[in-house]
């Protein structure tokens, strides 16, 4: 069995509703700051319309939009020798900071598959002991899709199926990428590169640029990535045919009962030149890397009832020493996650709680 999680901060039900939609409603108003500076407002493309979107007409209320299925997790994050040069936030300077985590599938579905979902992805919150946060979702793809939100817009809508068939038409599909041709190379690493079988060996990649500043005041612009120190292991097209559709957290708490489970924190630095505000271009293999800690996590909870349940892991609440590129991906992901949050604790303060979903009545 996986180790106890610490209990959430309050026992359900949940009575303080107001409170909670008094900051849903703060956080709206600074994620439309970030988006109105990134300048993705426009042509009739909002935060809501997007979420709309993700949505599909089959919203599951009290669940995220995206991402739905996943577990909360918890560990700690340990920073490197090296990590204080490269940024004064204090988490890398303290001695360990606790890690409220969040493992997760592609997809809007709570009840999806965990053998038919491409995407992996994690979401940390990493509280340091001056009250200071930092919080980060990665994926495991190497890059975005597109480099703006009206080409992440355009996908969604082009890969939505078709009523008549259950399939996307090929036909909006091929005009999407005639307009957005990047998107290909992100169709072409879908297609070929492996599936790994467990969270727990899986390579998480934040795409997105930020900017690192350190006691010397030298500011650098960075991508981080979670790279598991498990050896990765492919799972074959046959092994996903017959997996267990919770065979993801399944497999993770068995991996949790023999002890942590670990990644190391990886900073890459970029150079002159180098794509800062587009996620769609990768960076060079040769760029200067640095570890710069240790993420363990070491157990996991049903996000039902575990306190990753009513967090929203915005990427650009960033602690003194990080801070957001002009990237309209970034400010469109903080916008978006705020709608998706205003809309779950919406729903769960009208008492439409997350059903339990999953094999063995876990919820996911």
């Amino acid at each position: 069995m996986s180790q106890p999680m610490p209990p959430p901060p309050s026992s359900r039900p949940r009575s303080p509703v107001p409170a909670l939609l008094g900051i849903a409603a703060i956080v709206a108003v600074i994620a439309a700051v970030f988006a109105w500076v990134g300048g993705w407002f426009g042509g009739g493309l909002t935060p809501q319309r997007m979420a709309d979107t993700i949505e599909a007409g089959k919203p599951h209320p009290g669940f995220r939009r995206a991402h739905t299925k996943g577990v909360c997790v918890a560990g700690s994050f340990t920073p490197s020798a090296q990590a204080a040069q490269l940024s004064k936030a204090r988490v890398f300077s303290q001695p360990s900071t606790p890690i409220l985590g969040r493992l997760s599938i592609g997809g809007g579905d709570p009840h999806g598959a965990d053998a038919q979902a491409r995407v992996r992805s994690v979401a940390l919150l990493l509280k340091t002991d001056d009250g200071q946060e930092w919080r980060t979702a990665m994926n495991s793809f190497p890059f975005f899709v597109v480099a703006t939100p009206q080409g992440f817009q355009a996908q969604n809508l082009a890969s939505a199926p078709d009523p008549a068939t259950g399939k996307p038409d090929p036909a909006r599909m091929a005009a999407f990428l005639k307009q957005y041709p990047e998107a290909q190379k992100f169709l072409d690493w879908a297609k070929s590169a492996p599936w790994s079988n467990s969270w727990g060996n899986t390579q998480f990649n934040g795409v997105n640029s930020f900017y690192f500043t350190n006691a010397q005041g030298q500011r650098h612009a960075v991508r981080w990535s979670m790279r598991p120190q498990a050896p990765f292991e492919p799972l074959s097209a046959q092994q996903r045919a017959i997996s267990d559709a919770d065979f993801l957290s399944e497999e993770f708490n068995t991996r949790l009962a023999k002890g942590p489970v670990a990644w190391d924190l990886v900073v890459t630095q970029a150079q002159d030149g180098d794509p800062i505000d587009d996620p769609s271009q990768p960076w060079p293999q040769d760029r200067r890397q640095v570890v710069a800690g240790t993420v363990t996590l070491v157990s996991s909870q049903p996000q039902e009832t575990g306190p990753c349940r009513d967090l929203n892991y915005d990427p650009t609440v960033l602690p003194d020493g990080m801070a957001a590129s002009a990237d309209p991906i970034l400010a469109a992901r903080s916008a978006v996650y705020s709608v998706s949050f205003n809309r779950r604790e919406r729903e769960i303060g009208t008492g439409r709680a997350p059903e339990a979903t999953g094999t063995k009545g876990e919820a996911k």
